[in-house]
């Protein structure tokens, strides 16, 4: 069975684009992918020097956010993200405004009416309330209701089905893990396609970018279909980190807790999933103390069972829905 903190965002996602006809490529376009994509060296990002690294958004340790992947059609104008939310915190007094935002690349297709928007006015709309953005992209399985989910298609199957692995759950079977292994370029091919994805995210405006499903090892073949070793992820990971810092953009490590001790130097932040519910939030004091922000979310668990945990390791935790939805409320900041 799938750890359950594995697909828990991968509903939110699934849930908001999913009813939305899947815009794929052209028969021309789809099948000269397929041709070429295969014959391409994965991108050797660039090292940014050291006044590009230097101009690339770090957030204050203490920063408070919010995770809106799901929209709301009562804000069509910023595709259905909430920028005005205000709510009062755990701790009490005024509401409070998130200072981040981590939101989709793409807006929420039941708001636009397609699944290819790119979510640039909501970004604008968040830059002038004065707060951040940040990209969510998956980058360890392959969704088959995003609008380049037929390239991945077509490499797979020129490819001996390297690349395509098991549903990533029996709930969500419309995504397959990706094989980040490189004995056929698989590694190559996602790294090519993920630069695809981060160029889009430096397009339209974002400030970060959050990749997600970068914990294939911690599952193994039973559940992935791919034997993937801690040093093969360290590899994947460190080679997304460099793609995001090349088009300056900061980079978000996403749960994949058994390496953030390898991995606190290559990325800015942290953001995760239900750590206190498990009790492992502890594995992210790196973080913390480096100077990087923690973004953590709890679905199950109430505020009063860990903001207090919160306050003391200095993680900036909120409260969503019970049912792992990621709209715009229900939203309990700690602090």
């Amino acid at each position: 069975m799938v750890n359950p903190r594995s697909f828990f965002t991968r509903s939110a996602v699934a849930a908001a684009l999913v009813i939305a006809p899947v815009a794929v490529l052209g028969a021309a376009e789809s099948a000269a992918a397929a041709t070429t994509a295969p014959k391409a060296a994965a991108p050797k990002a660039a090292a940014p020097n050291a006044d590009a690294r230097a101009a690339i958004w770090k957030p204050p340790l203490r920063s408070r956010w919010q995770y809106q992947l799901q929209g709301n059609s009562a804000y069509p104008a910023t595709g259905g993200v909430n920028v005005d939310i205000c709510q009062v915190p755990q701790t009490g007094g005024a509401c409070v405004k998130p200072t981040v935002f981590d939101i989709d690349l793409y807006a929420d297709a039941d708001v636009v009416g397609n699944n290819t928007t790119l979510n640039t006015a909501a970004v604008s709309a968040i830059h002038a309330k004065g707060a951040k953005a940040i990209c969510y992209v998956d980058a360890g399985s392959i969704e088959e209701y995003r609008p380049d989910y037929q390239t991945f298609v077509d490499w797979d199957n020129s490819h001996g089905n390297s690349l395509l692995g098991k549903p990533f759950s029996e709930e969500f079977p419309n995504e397959r893990w990706a094989n980040i292994n490189n004995d056929k370029g698989q590694r190559d091919f996602l790294l090519t396609m993920m630069a695809a994805r981060v160029d889009k995210c430096a397009q339209a405006g974002f400030d970060g970018v959050e990749f997600d499903v970068v914990n294939a090892h911690e599952e193994g073949k039973s559940v992935t279909g791919w034997t993937v070793t801690p040093a093969t992820q360290l590899i994947f990971n460190r080679a997304l980190a460099a793609l995001g810092h090349a088009k300056g953009l900061s980079v978000a490590l996403k749960n994949d807790l058994s390496q953030v001790s390898d991995l606190v130097g290559d990325f800015d932040y942290a953001v995760n999933e239900q750590c206190f519910e498990f009790d492992e939030c502890g594995e992210l004091t790196p973080f913390i103390q480096a100077g990087k922000p923690v973004f953590q979310v709890e679905y199950l668990t109430s505020p009063a069972g860990f903001c207090g945990k919160a306050a003391t390791l200095n993680v900036n935790a909120i409260k969503k829905a019970t049912d792992y939805s990621l709209k715009d409320l229900p939203y309990k900041p700690c602090r």
